[in-house]
């Protein structure tokens, strides 16, 4: 299960004292708590706060929190390394004139000056992150301290990666960080879904926990590694974390390939591979060690450029701790051949082939958009043509279309509540809107991208453009339910293929 819905933060004015520690302002707020910035009566020196409440917890959640956060300073106190966050101190609040922080836990720790997070929200399709390489060694060489003294994370994600002054980069939240017992440990049932391993979800909890291995950290860092490396796309297709768990486990099982971004190089994309086999023991044959060595040696060549004065970051951003997104990339994409393929194979022209005609019907001021979006996969069958194909046929490029007896509306014809759950940002303004054409046709894009996953991992592989518009159209159990395009769809899903055909003569 995934954490706990977030509860607001708690209110802490300016100039609170906590211990030797001036809190200075709320910087933001996650599943469990809150991230403050301070500084150190004495000396001024800054620092991060981080409040863990318990008031809204059910007495279960309470005293899994109790236990995660007994995890976190324990292994704080033994970490020792410079890629590792430290915990100066923890101190639990006593003040009876503020029952709503009575008996709250808070960890002063290193405050950095954003999340890994923070920069993958505001990537573009196919461009790498600031300091790609200079994070991923950090990350890797954290990895290998702690696989090396007995550790395994258990929660690695963009989240949980700090970036602070002069380069640092730092591992975070160790609230999941168990120490092994033999070759496993265990967690409990909470964690991030689209960067656990595929074995999380056939290896189910027991008596004590989760089953975790020191390979979910690496795999875990192969789903990081693509994100860094590809502008913030993830490995596995889906509008959600559960989609893309759900295409992971599709490739684990065999019914899927592994297809990486197109834009990985060869060295990354083999190294990406082999954290992301797709069972354990095949994974074991990389340990933190080696992978740490690879990563310093593909790092060898790169000339860093500081992380927080990259030009492709609009504003130094406060810490997250917890995950606020400050940041916004200005950094164009570049231009992407090919399809992503199965480890060392050649890259073929999936851009060429699957690229609107300059001489179509499409609107001139859609057609970077529609390419954009379809970047977001890397289905085959995805294509801007096919997403062309079917905005015609659902709206005719109309941005303000509607059909009110069935509340679809704009120019993907999204049903709100639908579009809700699967809404991407496509042009990165912050918001989430139905009619906005770039957000619309981007939620579409990775809609199409996970029918298309749907399908195939149900057995249906022909037509699959037919099949996706069928889907979109109806959905994903409609068409699993017939074996094929439902009749009552069949002239709408002849409308998009007549218009695919037009758009790939």
């Amino acid at each position: 299960m995934e954490r706990p819905h977030t509860p607001p933060p708690l209110d802490i004015p300016a100039g609170y004292r906590i211990a030797d520690w001036t809190v200075k302002g709320l910087i933001g707020s996650g599943s469990w708590g809150s991230v403050h910035a301070a500084e150190r009566t004495v000396d001024g020196a800054s620092a991060a706060v981080k409040l863990l409440r318990t008031d809204l917890l059910t007495p279960g959640q309470r005293a899994t929190l109790e236990e995660l956060t007994r995890q976190e300073v324990r292994f704080s106190k033994e970490a020792d390394h410079p890629n590792l966050v430290r915990t100066h101190a923890v101190v639990t609040l006593r003040d009876a004139a503020r029952p709503d922080l009575d008996g709250v836990t808070a960890l002063v720790m290193d405050r950095a000056e954003r999340s890994l997070q923070d920069l993958v929200a505001a990537g573009r399709p196919g461009t790498p992150l600031p300091n790609a390489v200079l994070v991923l060694a950090g990350v890797a060489a954290g990895l290998a301290h702690m696989h090396a003294h007995g550790w395994v994370h258990a929660d690695l994600k963009p989240a949980n990666i700090l970036l602070g002054a002069r380069d640092a980069v730092w591992l975070a939240d160790f609230g999941l960080t168990v120490e092994l017992e033999g070759t496993h440990a265990y967690i409990p049932p909470i964690g991030s879904l689209d960067h656990v391993p595929p074995e999380w979800w056939s290896e189910r909890t027991g008596v004590r926990g989760t089953t975790v291995r020191r390979t979910a950290d690496i795999w875990a860092f192969g789903v990081v590694a693509h994100q860094v490396l590809t502008g913030g796309l993830h490995p596995f297709p889906g509008g959600t974390a559960r989609a893309r768990a759900l295409a992971a486990q599709a490739y684990a099982n065999g019914s899927t390939p592994l297809r990486l971004d197109d834009s990985l190089d060869a060295q990354w994309r083999k190294l990406i591979a082999e954290c992301l086999a797709p069972d354990h023991a095949s994974r074991a044959a990389l340990d933190a060690a080696e992978l740490a060595r690879r990563v310093r040696a593909l790092h060898a060549g790169t000339r860093p450029r500081s992380l927080l004065r990259h030009p492709a970051v609009l504003s130094a951003a406060c810490v997250t701790l917890a995950g606020a997104v400050t940041a916004l990339a200005l950094a164009l994409p570049p231009e992407r051949n090919g399809t992503a393929q199965e480890p060392k194979a050649p890259a073929t022209n999936r851009a060429a082939a699957g690229a609107v005609p300059a001489d179509s019907d499409v609107p001139v001021t859609l057609r970077q958009t529609i390419t954009d979006a379809a970047k977001r996969c890397t289905e085959e069958e995805v294509t801007p043509a096919l997403l062309a194909a079917m905005l015609k046929a659902e709206s005719g490029f109309d941005a303000k279309a509607s059909r009110p007896a069935t509340d679809e509306h704009g120019i993907a014809m999204w049903t709100p509540a639908v579009f809700r759950a699967w809404a991407v940002d496509g042009d990165g303004d912050g918001r989430k809107d139905h009619m906005s054409p770039p957000d619309a046709i981007a939620t579409m894009a990775v809609f199409a991208c996970w029918l298309d996953q749907r399908f195939k991992q149900s057995g249906l592989r022909e037509n699959l453009p037919a099949l996706i518009a069928a889907g979109y159209r109806t959905s994903d159990k409609a068409v699993i339910e017939t074996g094929g395009v439902p009749k009552q769809v069949q002239p709408h899903v002849d409308e998009v293929l007549a218009n695919l055909s037009a758009y790939t003569r």
